[in-house]
């Protein structure tokens, strides 16, 4: 086998990929980013006027300044940050091109299949996310086109009955858009609270609205069935079932395990199900192959952040070099 044409092939175009990118154009590594979607394609499928809970200042990686107005950035300052890292950088990647499967060749390298063409590459980091692929509730109806495991804008929830499924972050901040832009809101909470995590400015606004009636919620609950024009409940009390027109379920996210095995990335076989990897080095069982981003954490998806996270591009491409006799 002649030499590969990458060093390194970074699987992903969010914040964790482009900062591996911005490291291994540094360290003058040959690389490339493929990302299945757009730049930083689950911060784009966010809610619309979504605000981060983190300063600028902790999002900004390798020193590049992020400008907001405010001192949380909203999403749509993010966007315009990263095309902004994307240009100024000239980063090497190709947009709207899904990694489907991996194989060794010889003297450790690998090849990188995609929907588009193959790349044969000395390692690969897998800087994926979790956000692009929901946790599903495996109910009937499920796959009706009136229930969102994503929630942009309220606009279409304007005089319908919507419920919204769980009790984090983005649930919250549905519920509270939908029903201050029009919606009849109802939410279903499996546990028997608001999450202690939703952001502190949100928390008592939704307690408050829950408490005087103008969102109810039914806590201890599990949403049995979908229909087009009703929903199933299971409460503490029994079953319930409420007229319906959508059902936003923001029940979570995962990595995409899928794409894991498909790489043929170990897997813990715990609740956690983190991907196998050195700590230090970030590299899996897979020789050259690492793990980089919140993808680390597994389906422990509160652990890790943009923020904790920014250190993985510079790790991961300083034992690559060294790896291959490059100064850093």
């Amino acid at each position: 086998m002649t030499s590969p044409a990458y060093d390194l092939i970074i699987i992903g175009g969010g914040p964790s990929g482009l900062n591996a990118g911005v490291s291994a154009r540094k360290a003058g590594l040959r690389y490339l980013i493929l990302e299945k979607g757009v730049i930083v394609n689950s911060l784009f499928n966010f809610p619309t006027n979504m605000t981060f809970f983190s300063t600028s200042l902790k999002l900004e990686i390798h020193d590049i300044p992020f400008i907001s107005h405010g001192d949380k950035p909203t999403r749509s300052e993010a966007l315009e940050y990263y095309r902004r890292i994307v240009q100024s950088q000239d980063l090497k990647l190709h947009l709207y091109e899904e990694v489907v499967g991996m194989s060794p060749q010889t003297g450790g390298a690998y090849r990188v299949k995609t929907n588009r063409g193959v790349y044969d590459t000395l390692a690969v980091c897998v800087a994926t996310g979790f956000y692009d692929t929901p946790r599903w509730l495996d109910v009937p109806g499920e796959e009706l086109p009136k229930v969102k495991h994503y929630y942009n804008d309220p606009h279409a929830y304007i005089d319908q009955d919507v419920l919204v499924i769980g009790a984090a972050n983005s649930a919250c901040d549905a519920a509270l858009e939908c029903w201050r832009k029009g919606a009849r809101v109802t939410m279903a909470v499996r546990s028997d609270r608001i999450n202690d995590r939703v952001k502190y400015w949100i928390k008592p606004d939704i307690e408050n609205r829950i408490k005087e009636g103008s969102i109810p919620a039914y806590f201890g609950t599990t949403v049995t069935a979908i229909r087009e024009n009703e929903v199933d409940l299971q409460t503490p009390e029994g079953p319930l079932t409420l007229p319906n027109d959508f059902v936003l379920a923001m029940t979570g996210y995962q990595p995409s395990y899928d794409l894991f095995e498909r790489l043929g990335i170990p897997v813990g076989d715990d609740e956690a199900c983190q991907p196998i990897f050195n700590p230090d080095t970030l590299e899996t069982q897979l020789p050259n192959v690492y793990m980089a981003g919140v993808a680390c954490a597994g389906r422990q998806t509160s652990k890790l952040f943009i923020e904790n996270t920014r250190d993985h591009g510079d790790i991961i491409v300083r034992n690559i070099s060294e790896k291959l006799g490059i100064e850093s």
